[in-house]
């Protein structure tokens, strides 16, 4: 037998069991994940629906998409826990006062367009675009 033969022959192996042995884990994981879900949690299904977990039963999950509204699934379809949004009471808006910052930022621009007199005259609406006489032919 050829050693280069056995050589890939091995190398061919080792991917195989690599790979495999990634998917593996990548189950378990996923395995996990929907053994673990309780009522309240936010999730999303493989179809991109996404619903909050209402009730769980063996393998049949009960999503509410809207109030009122459950549809059931199976335990495979739900494809990932979704984070909750973040509450606007964790900011404060007085910290970031953008109006200061906007202020300055429009005087500047204003000077500048003072200043430039090569700049074309642009209207603010389209109320002094002519109208063409007669409708265009139709193909």
């Amino acid at each position: 037998m050829d050693p280069t033969f056995l050589i890939f022959a091995l190398g061919a192996i080792a991917l195989l069991w690599f790979m495999s042995s990634r998917t593996r884990k990548q189950q378990q994981k996923a395995s996990q994940f929907r053994d673990s879900l309780t009522a309240g949690q936010e999730v999303m299904t493989g179809s991109g629906l996404f619903g909050t977990v209402v009730d769980v039963e063996g393998d049949v999950v009960t999503l509410e998409t809207s109030p009122g509204v459950t549809s059931r699934w199976l335990k495979p379809a739900i494809a990932k826990l979704v984070e909750p949004p973040v509450d606007d009471e964790e900011y404060d808006d007085e910290e970031y006062d953008d109006e200061e910052y906007d202020d300055e930022y429009d005087d500047e621009y204003d000077e500048d367009l003072a200043e430039d007199e090569d700049a074309p005259a642009v209207p603010d609406d389209a109320s002094s675009l002519e109208t063409p006489d007669e409708d265009p032919p139709r193909s």
